[in-house]
């Protein structure tokens, strides 16, 4: 099960700086796991300190914390929507990602051109939010039309459906994202067919010079406004920062972090925002190869997450044996957790928790 998350913003904001920390980060921080899907997409590790607790417990021969996916998406521009700097090509790539990485540029600089003469992080962040929901407008209008073409045979169903494409339409036409739509039940079934760019969880980035990531300035002031107003999560960076601590050795990047009173790198932060803004949690299986994290959406129940590992284990799942994070780091190892009683067998309706330590039993 793969998550990911699209970055995107105007040209000359920091994009591609804080894409390429991202890379160099999956490469070399702390042996995680890098791969290349293709030249503006990787794949980095979620940083967590469970799993290195946990390897300290059962000492496994390898150790593969769970990961997610930053897809880099090139620069959009007013009017994209309309194909403006290949506007159609980039808003169909943000389509295909889970959740998407708003950069904003919050730093002045006169060596690095403003693609709209000057600095304004409202102005920009409006500039992009208009262009998915213009995207969304043509993409609701099409289905409207297509709908009302139907409709003429006089079928009730149908002429739910295009009441329902009406609505939503209106809504959007008033400069109002899909995430703040109310969706009936009944209308899912409709709703889903969309797959509207506006419905898409936030996150915004504010990219800094080295001066704004000590202390907040009036750009971080006005995107922090931003981001309450919208609901959407906020992680400060700065880019060209993030970009050289990503090719440091491990150690020499915390305590580089920790000379500026910095508690974790910026990278770091969107990982795990990324993460929290996917709804997403971890559980963890352990055997005599390997500890292993995985990656599952909250609310998930037991034989699912076991078919995150193979489909074979959620076929013939048969019960989840569970051990807390927690009581295993209490007490110090398996044997003694289970000696204390902090051990728990669970069936099919078992809902898995972020932490546990899980054995899966099943028919083959």
């Amino acid at each position: 099960m793969g998550f990911n998350c699209g970055i995107v913003g105007l040209p000359n904001v920091g994009k591609s700086t804080l894409f390429n920390a991202i890379t160099a980060a999956g490469a070399k921080v702390a042996n995680y796991p890098f791969t290349t899907i293709e030249p503006q997409a990787g794949i980095v590790a979620v940083p967590d300190v469970r799993v290195e607790a946990l390897a300290d417990i059962f000492k496994p021969p390898k150790v593969i914390p769970t990961t997610i996916e930053f897809v880099d998406i090139a620069g959009l521009v007013k009017n994209a929507s309309k194909g403006e700097g290949l506007g159609n090509q980039f808003l169909a790539h943000i389509r295909d990602v889970d959740a998407i990485v708003h950069v904003i540029r919050c730093f002045v600089n006169d060596d690095v051109a403003h693609i709209e003469s000057n600095l304004n992080p409202v102005r920009d962040v409006e500039i992009i939010e208009a262009e998915l929901l213009l995207k969304d407008l043509e993409t609701i209008e099409k289905k409207l039309h297509e709908t009302e073409k139907k409709s003429k045979s006089g079928e009730k169903k149908i002429r739910q459906e295009v009441d329902f494409y009406s609505k939503i339409r209106d809504h959007i036409g008033a400069a109002k994202p899909a995430n703040t739509f109310v969706v009936h039940e009944e209308e899912k079934q409709y709703f889903n067919t969309l797959h509207l760019l506006s419905i898409k969880p936030v996150m915004f980035v504010a990219n800094v010079d080295e001066d704004g990531l000590l202390r907040e300035n009036e750009y971080i002031g006005k995107v922090k406004e931003l981001a309450k107003n919208r609901n959407a999560k906020l992680v400060v960076v700065n880019a060209g920062m993030e970009a050289e601590l990503a090719t440091m050795a491990y150690r020499d990047r915390e305590d580089f972090l920790k000379d500026l009173g910095i508690p974790e790198s910026g990278l770091d932060k969107m990982i795990h925002e990324g993460y929290a803004l996917l709804n997403l949690i971890t559980f963890y299986t352990h055997n005599e190869k390997e500890l292993r994290a995985w990656t599952i959406t909250r609310g998930t129940k037991a034989p699912q997450a076991a078919g995150i590992i193979h489909t074979d284990f959620e076929k013939g799942f048969i019960r989840a044996e569970v051990i807390k994070y927690t009581d295993l780091i209490q007490f110090g190892s398996e044997h003694a957790a289970r000696e204390k009683g902090h051990f728990a067998v669970h069936g099919h309706d078992y809902v898995v928790e972020d932490g546990d330590v899980i054995f899966f039993r099943f028919n083959v």
